[in-house]
């Protein structure tokens, strides 16, 4: 499965610290009800065992709507459960090393704040890049904020889709229109939401008329 640009749209980040006694798969069914295009399970805290089993569960889920699915970090049991792919960070393991692991034909994205790290991503077979913070966001305490002059600049460097990650909502992601962007990737704006589903189309509706700007 390879990545297209218009599959990046609404790229929704999961997190347990939201689920308020679901499970992880009902939410992220409900994000999807809404109109996410795309899927990352980020679990920093679970156990191989019950990794494996909510990835593999999540997956089917995904393919149900024919949304990509990929693991955030780990490259193993990306592997392992044949996820479309996976996301890796600056200090994770780097794109071609992960290319060389998952294969030709599965989703590699990159996080990158610098045009530096942009283009070398690309280079290494990067198939789309996460951007930010782009707004100040709480999810991630190391994260650096990215200007939108960078934003910008990285979109210009490279051929390969990027999409802007780090405290966007519905209110401010208009903000990010022509920059070069082609989607938004959130976590606490769709599973923080009291109704999951709304809140993912009401976003996508937003990022859309923001893309098209």
């Amino acid at each position: 499965m390879k990545c297209d640009k218009k599959d990046l749209l609404l790229y929704a980040v999961t997190d347990r610290s939201w689920l308020g006694g679901r499970t992880l798969k009902e939410v992220v069914k409900e994000s999807l009800d809404g109109g996410v295009t795309f899927v990352q399970l980020r679990e920093k805290h679970l156990d191989q065992e019950h990794f494996l089993q909510e990835a593999k569960e999540l997956k089917q889920l995904c393919h149900e709507y024919h949304v990509p699915f990929v693991i955030n970090d780990n490259v193993d049991i990306a592997l392992e459960m044949d996820a479309d792919g996976v996301h890796v960070g600056q200090s994770d393991m780097e794109a071609g090393d992960v290319r060389a692991k998952l294969g030709p034909d599965k989703i590699i994205g990159v996080s990158a704040q610098t045009v530096e790290q942009a283009v070398l991503a690309q280079k290494r077979g990067a198939d789309y890049l996460g951007v930010g913070a782009v707004f100040h966001t709480s999810s991630k305490d190391d994260a650096d904020d990215v200007s939108h002059e960078t934003l910008k600049a990285i979109c210009d460097a490279v051929t390969i889709p990027v999409i802007a990650i780090g405290g966007i909502t519905q209110q401010n992601v208009q903000e990010l229109s022509g920059s070069g962007i082609c989607g938004v990737a959130v976590i606490s704006a769709i599973y923080a939401q009291k109704n999951i589903k709304k809140a993912s189309e009401d976003l996508k509706k937003a990022v859309i008329n923001m893309v098209n700007a």
